[in-house]
């Protein structure tokens, strides 16, 4: 059996409360972009605020939630990387029941989506992102590839393509908003100027609604005119008006006035 990496809680708040402007408890706790975020942070001094919140956090976490949270329970892989997929963990349950079976046989293979989670642990974004595509061309409907590519542009900071992804997953049914409001991944989409405004319309884009063009007005027919004299005049009218020289009101008096 696979031998895994139990973290502590407590050091973990140690970290947190002590080398948290450095990110060092997010890479503690393997999750490297966040990490990396933190320390860039640091220049302005917004980490060290964080450092010490999440040192509260992880202070007043119970074990049992620390450890579903952040140490593979029931596994190997920790349940940081079953949440990328875009779900919540499932519950404890064997392989062999009939209803895991029924799930398994429901989704038909992706080997991009499979390639593009593994990349994306080793923390080979744009990787992960070019086979997450891929995948969307197989299976576009794949409300965790829309999910996985949102949290890969945030990590990659291309902050419209990540909100164009999170707004098509919600789209397709995706409905844990506490995970768009939580999730590590999604926090440089989350200190956005438009997140509020994305938060209160369901998580959805609010994309103007476009006018219809005008109805151009139907140019007006000129009154057949004999006298060269008279069409002179008028065409030296009509380009005083052009010039800007007449207004239209004026334009239409002294018109009247040739061909009265």
């Amino acid at each position: 059996m696979q031998e895994r990496s139990v973290r502590s809680k407590t050091a973990a708040a140690l970290f947190a409360l002590f080398l948290g402007w450095a990110g060092i408890h997010r890479f503690y706790l393997g999750q490297v972009g966040l990490g990396i975020l933190y320390f860039c942070l640091m220049f302005f001094g917004i980490s060290f605020v964080l450092g010490i919140i999440d040192a509260v956090v992880f202070f007043g976490m119970d074990e049992e939630t620390f450890d579903r949270k952040y140490n593979a329970v029931g596994g190997t892989v920790p349940p940081i990387y079953r949440r990328m997929q875009g779900f919540p963990d499932p519950p404890s349950r064997s392989r062999n029941t009939p209803r895991a079976r029924q799930t398994n046989n429901r989704e038909p293979s992706n080997p991009y989506k499979i390639n593009g989670i593994k990349k994306y642990k080793e923390f080979d974004l744009e990787g992960a992102i070019e086979d997450f595509k891929k995948g969307l061309e197989i299976q576009p409907q794949d409300i965790s590839l829309h999910f996985n590519l949102a949290c890969a542009y945030s990590l990659t900071e291309q902050v419209d393509k990540a909100y164009a992804h999170l707004d098509r997953a919600v789209a397709l049914g995706f409905n844990d908003f506490e995970k768009i409001k939580t999730h590590d991944d999604l926090a440089y989409v989350r200190i956005q100027d438009r997140w509020e405004e994305f938060k209160e319309h369901s998580f959805r884009l609010q994309l103007p609604a476009t006018e219809p063009p005008p109805t151009p007005e139907a140019p007006m027919q000129e009154p057949p005119v004999k006298d060269d004299l008279l069409l002179a005049q008028l065409k030296r009218l009509a380009e005083l008006r052009d010039r800007g020289l007449l207004s239209e009101q004026e334009f239409m008096i002294e018109k009247k006035k040739l061909t009265r």
